[in-house]
């Protein structure tokens, strides 16, 4: 009998264990390196001083040590992967489950479709007690068919799990009642929007450039301060409206030898841009590209005389925001996300999909035709979109 109760209390006991949580205990979970500094960034020393403990799990990149290491937090690699893959998502999952209890997280957030999918399931079969799901993005809306239903499948699965729901925009958040991903009132916004905010004042603050080095910069890509410079920052894909980009810019550029494009990112496999597109990239003399750039950011707008998002979908693309804190006009489409972005003729302009209309705007920005006001979209974003107003906003849901 001794045997028995004393068993039935090991068990009882590992349970406890197994469910003992501390709310100053948070995970990240993330498919790729490259996101942290978007999604998070200043937060890991923002909300240390809170007291609070960051970790990542996250799929293995060459700079995610040297990242953590100066921003104090503690990760573990785990394949997050993009596509489905039921045998490594079930071993993630695992993982995910083990390393909660290993560290005892209270806190569970998932980013991205993937990441908060298997975050939000792991939560879920752990009893986290406060399970945050960022959707960062609506991925079906340029999808049709079976794949559009099984990613809305996948979202709805992620949001099921979680117990809150953070739409990084306005319109994230009006299509995401719309097509039923979860009950309205599971679902916020951050103040007016964006997943992380801006450094205003800091890193994206046109006054804190230094001269000396952003000249070493030109003469490192071979921009000359006379060069009229069209920009981009992100990932070289379909889905961003890099075709319509470099088609524009091979009209545009027939106007002025001066004209340069300056894409700053990676080509990516899936969602992959035409053999011409990438054709033109690579070898065209007034296309500068620098593949993906780990720092220095604020230098490349710095550059920049407009900056151009032509996608087809984004969450709140954070470009756009860095671009005007940095007093740079934009031109950008009505796309989900990109909408929200701008204010239409005072800090940016909206095109369609279309290499003309998206050229034309490019000419009118050029010729000085536009009201565009570099010092209004700065003081737009600082007063709507500065990281810490939306890091109290973060804060109450922990």
């Amino acid at each position: 009998m001794k045997k028995t109760i004393g068993k039935c209390h090991f068990l009882f006991l590992r349970f406890y264990i197994i469910m003992k949580y501390n709310n100053k205990n948070i995970l990240h979970v993330v498919n790729i390196y490259f996101v942290l500094p978007y999604f998070i960034g200043g937060q890991f020393k923002y909300f240390k001083e809170k007291g609070y403990r960051f970790h990542v799990v996250c799929s293995a990149s060459e700079y995610l040590e040297a990242y953590a290491k100066d921003n104090d937090f503690d990760y573990r690699v785990m394949p997050v992967l993009r596509s489905i893959n039921i045998f490594q998502d079930f071993k993630t999952i695992v993982g995910i489950c083990r390393y909660i209890k290993e560290k005892e997280i209270g806190i569970v957030v998932g980013h991205t479709p993937k990441g908060g999918l298997l975050s939000m399931i792991a939560g879920w079969l752990m009893r986290v007690p406060n399970r945050i799901y960022f959707r960062h993005g609506l991925v079906y809306q340029t999808s049709r068919g079976l794949k559009r239903f099984i990613l809305m499948s996948v979202d709805r699965l992620a949001s099921l799990c979680a117990t809150k729901i953070v739409c990084v925009s306005p319109s994230v958040l009006q299509h995401s009642v719309e097509d039923h991903l979860a009950p309205a009132a599971k679902q916020l916004i951050l103040h007016k929007g964006t997943c992380c905010g801006i450094d205003t004042e800091g890193k994206f603050n046109p006054d804190n450039i230094d001269t000396a080095k952003l000249s070493s910069i030109r003469r490192k890509w071979g921009i000359d301060t006379n060069d009229w410079v069209i920009g981009y920052s992100g990932r070289l894909v379909k889905d961003k409206g890099i075709i319509e980009l470099v088609r524009a810019f091979r009209k545009v550029k027939k106007d002025n030898p001066h004209y340069k494009l300056l894409l700053v990112g990676m080509f990516e496999v899936r969602d992959a841009l035409p053999d011409d597109v990438q054709e033109d990239i690579k070898k065209e003399t007034q296309i500068i590209w620098t593949d993906f750039q780990n720092c220095d950011m604020e230098y490349f707008y710095a550059m920049m005389n407009v900056y151009v998002l032509a996608s087809y979908r984004e969450g709140f693309p954070t470009g756009v925001l860095e671009a005007q804190s940095m007093k740079v006009p934009v031109i950008t489409t009505r796309a989900t996300g990109c909408c929200d972005s701008i204010l239409e003729n005072e800090t940016g302009l909206f095109v369609g999909h279309d290499v003309e209309q998206l050229a034309a705007a490019i000419r009118r920005i050029h010729n000085g035709e536009t009201s565009i006001d570099g010092v209004k979209a700065r003081k737009w974003v600082c007063d709507n979109f500065e990281n810490h107003i939306v890091w109290k906003e973060i804060d109450k849901l922990y």
